[in-house]
């Protein structure tokens, strides 16, 4: 078994066994870690990252901070990260509106982009429909 922790700065989000963590890193692509795994420190891209536990498994939207695996300790630190039952499935929908009416008037819009990115991110950990093609 792993030994999972996922910390943010207001909380300790998720802490308990699994036997798998996925999650995406920047620029390395989705990455799965199980008990054994060497030593590795990545930088988290805005994705879920799913913790498979012996029960039902934990789904948490992260939007970006780091992932140090080592001993079989998974420890994701995010400056933003929700559980699936805390997102408020309204008001992301609303935050992916804006970003989307931001995106039409110009496609070049970074922040516009990762709002987008996040509020799909919230949506689809919360099981909300979230736009074809995109995740």
């Amino acid at each position: 078994m792993l030994e999972v922790e996922v910390v943010s700065p207001e909380k300790v989000l998720f802490s308990g066994e699994g036997t798998m963590v996925t999650c995406r890193t920047v620029g390395g692509g989705d990455i799965a870690f199980l008990t054994g795994h060497v030593s590795f420190i990545g930088a988290l891209a805005t994705w879920p990252v799913k913790v498979v536990t012996e029960g039902a498994d934990v789904l948490i939207a992260v939007h970006g901070g780091f992932v140090e695996v080592s001993n079989d300790k998974v420890t994701i630190l995010s400056d933003v990260a929700e559980l699936a039952d805390h997102v408020d499935v309204p008001r992301a929908e609303r935050a992916r509106d804006r970003a989307e009416a931001a995106l039409r008037e110009n496609s070049d819009d970074e922040e516009a982009k990762a709002a987008l990115a996040r509020a799909e991110v919230r949506l689809q950990v919360a099981g909300a429909p979230v736009a074809a093609g995109r995740h």
